[in-house]
């Protein structure tokens, strides 16, 4: 079973001279996908995560030892950095400690902490509301004070410009930047003249989100690392084309009434060395009776 790294192998990945992709895995078997990819960095998304577990939408039903739990296995299941959604810090500053802690003890690279005010929802739903950016800031420092000289990293998220405006959200990531978060985040981008503003006014290491069936999908990785951002998470391209092959291969068996001829599968043997099927037969082999 592998552990995940930690916070300073994401750190030596920002210092590198090339965007960090980071596409969003709804549960641990996609982590492993992700990395079987290729790619150096995994993003723990709560819309993803909120599904897998309930079937439901992201509108803050998840607690947070059901989100630091999913965390932690998570870390476990792959060895490359995962980046994980701790929404507001569920609660007040005694929370905030504690969800730090948890998220260090589970292994998380880092966390990104957003300002909406509780319930909270997927920055790409109408109706967020947001807490005022002073209350924000003192959360965030709490945050980075729990974090101490640990090297997870903290992101300080902002879901302004769905709420306020493009002026709001790019005020509020400087505010967040200044408040010694390590990389900004302004969530609810689906404009590339929005992603371009906010790349144009926020300095220092930033996050992107580019979401499905938003224009900002015709942005390539390059693309973004010119317009100088970090990081790029694609927090559900795994989970809608997972969603959509299974509702093909149960239309299929339904009208069917066999697999065979459905959409692609991976085979037994594929999935089995995906998960690790290997190891454990091994053990198994060695100290098994």
């Amino acid at each position: 079973m592998t552990v995940g790294r930690s916070g300073t192998s994401l750190k030596s990945l920002l210092e590198g001279r090339e965007i960090v992709l980071a596409p969003g895995a709804p549960d641990s078997v996609s982590a492993r996908l992700v990395e079987a990819a290729g790619f150096p960095a995994v993003y723990m998304t709560g819309f993803g995560a909120t599904a897998s577990r309930l079937g439901m939408p992201d509108v803050g039903l998840l607690s947070q030892t059901e989100m630091t739990e999913h965390a932690r296995n998570m870390t476990r299941a792959v060895s490359i950095p995962v980046i994980a959604d701790a929404d507001t810090g569920y609660g007040g500053p005694s929370n905030i400690d504690r969800t730090v802690h948890e998220y260090l003890q589970a292994g998380a690279a880092a966390i990104h902490l957003e300002d909406q005010a509780m319930p909270k929802r997927c920055g790409q739903m109408s109706g967020v509301r947001l807490l005022d950016a002073e209350s924000s800031v003192k959360r965030l420092r709490c945050a980075l004070r729990a974090r101490g000289s640990a090297d997870m990293l903290i992101i300080g998220r902002t879901d302004a410009l769905p709420a306020q405006g493009i002026a709001e959200a790019v005020r509020r990531a400087r505010l967040y930047r200044d408040a010694g978060a390590d990389l900004v985040f302004v969530d609810g981008v689906k404009k590339i003249h929005e992603l371009e503003a906010v790349a144009s006014a926020v300095e220092g290491p930033k996050v992107v989100s580019i979401v499905d069936g938003n224009e900002t999908t015709g942005l390539t990785a390059l693309d973004l690392q010119e317009l100088g951002f970090s990081l790029a998470f694609y927090a559900v391209t795994a989970l809608f084309t997972a969603t959509r092959a299974v509702a093909d291969a149960l239309a299929h068996l339904r009208a069917a009434g066999t697999p065979a001829g459905g959409p692609p599968q991976h085979t037994y043997e594929e999935f089995s060395r995906l998960v690790g099927a290997d190891f454990h037969k091994a053990l198994d082999d060695q100290f098994g009776g």
